[in-house]
């Protein structure tokens, strides 16, 4: 046992990275001419002082449905031993802003997120706080630290016609098994119009997200046609996995798409509803930042700072770069010292270059579009971010 390592009375922190998914049903219709437009947004308040919540995600919008399901997932790091709460609300998209204030409420609800994780894969579900009979389900899984990501591309043949009128707009949903057996949205294609031999374009997924790091967990594939109004008709679906799909290109990746309901009716007449082929598959390993710095990768400080006259008077509260008799330090000091105080551990020297533009300059007051912040024509660098906050004051008081 290594007893410097020993720490009495100290202890680690229990915490692990989980994914949310979510989804509503019997959303409330507030459209007049179509279905609500649903996207929920998420909230997150720690135990740690925190005293308001705030907004951490949102997902996608849905357009004309009443029983989402978002593909974009909530990423959290879950700690035992803290109250984490959340809120999550619901709204009916009006427009492409930003702010809440333009879509209508639909409903909210809070919860720990402890409550969520441990109803496990099984699914969290509870009644939206005035949506009229609405309930949004919320499943929690914990990610593995798989660094692999999928381009994965897939094509359709002779699928069958759903349309009157047409032939079929395709689309296809990709959802994987959680332990409990049910199954959750990973991605959603492209809709391809009025086709049905559908080329679908090529999509990048990693790995965690598709299979969470197991290669012989379940995939399902729903095949869709796409419908203005936004019941969308089942074509067929399929089933495969990670492993099947590393294979590549070959008979094993050209799928049957079944519709169960006509293969009931038809019985033994019924062979598929088209096939979906796996045309190509690539497979690449995208490195964390902490890879980078184990293979030897330096972070560089080069700090530049602009003293133009669009900062505004320095002598005026209002400036950028004011000077605060109380030494309260101003805008450009607090992105300083904000910045350089995590840059400064991963440069080996700690010596950083440090310039100024758009000011005049001693000792003859000739304006300079590039000068050193040391004011010494000959030396740009700072030794750490103390020499960087130093030499910053001086040419505010000097240039």
């Amino acid at each position: 046992m290594n007893a410097a390592a020993f720490r009495p009375g100290a202890s680690t922190l229990p915490s692990s990275t989980v994914e949310i998914s979510l989804r509503c049903e019997n959303l409330m219709d507030t459209d007049i001419l179509s279905k609500s437009d649903p996207f929920c947004v998420v909230y997150y308040k720690g135990s740690a002082g925190q005293s308001e919540f705030v907004e951490i995600g949102r997902t996608e919008c849905i357009d004309d449905n009443l029983n989402p399901v978002w593909q974009k997932k909530i990423i959290l790091d879950y700690n035992f031993e803290e109250r984490q709460a959340l809120k999550l609300c619901v709204f009916d998209s009006d427009s492409n802003a930003a702010s809440l204030e333009d879509h209508d409420f639909l409903g909210s609800v809070e919860c720990n997120l402890g409550e969520i994780v441990s109803m496990q894969s099984k699914g969290f579900s509870r009644a939206l706080n005035n949506g009229k009979g609405a309930t949004i389900h919320i499943t929690a899984e914990e990610l593995s630290s798989n660094k692999e990501v999928l381009t994965l591309k897939f094509s359709g043949r002779k699928l069958d016609k759903m349309d009157w009128f047409g032939k079929s707009d395709p689309f296809i949903e990709i959802f994987r098994s959680t332990e409990s057996n049910q199954y959750i949205l990973v991605h959603r294609t492209e809709v391809i119009k009025n086709t049905l031999n559908p080329d679908w374009k090529s999509f990048q997924i990693s790995i965690r997200s598709l299979s969470n790091g197991d290669d012989d967990r379940d995939l399902r594939f729903d095949v869709y046609d796409w419908n203005r109004s936004g019941s969308h008709e089942i074509i067929g679906e399929f089933h495969t996995s990670v492993r099947r799909l590393r294979k590549g290109p070959n008979n094993d990746n050209t799928y049957d798409v079944i519709n169960k309901e006509k293969q009931k009716k038809k019985g033994n007449k019924y062979n598929n509803s088209g096939t979906i082929t796996l045309d190509s598959i690539k497979v690449e390993i995208v490195p964390s930042f902490l890879d980078y710095i184990k293979g030897g990768t330096q972070v560089n400080f080069t700090l530049a700072v602009d003293f133009t006259g669009s900062n505004g008077n320095p002598n005026q509260p209002s400036s950028l770069h004011y000077r605060d008799p109380t030494g309260r330090p101003n805008q450009y000091q607090t992105a300083i010292q904000s910045v350089g105080e995590i840059i400064q551990d991963y440069d080996s020297d700690k010596m950083f270059p440090a310039l100024g533009f758009g000011a005049r300059i001693p000792p003859d007051g000739q304006v300079s579009h590039e000068f050193f912040l040391t004011l010494d024509p000959k030396n740009p660098y700072c030794n750490g971010l103390d020499e960087i906050m130093a030499a910053y004051f001086n040419s505010l008081y000097n240039v």
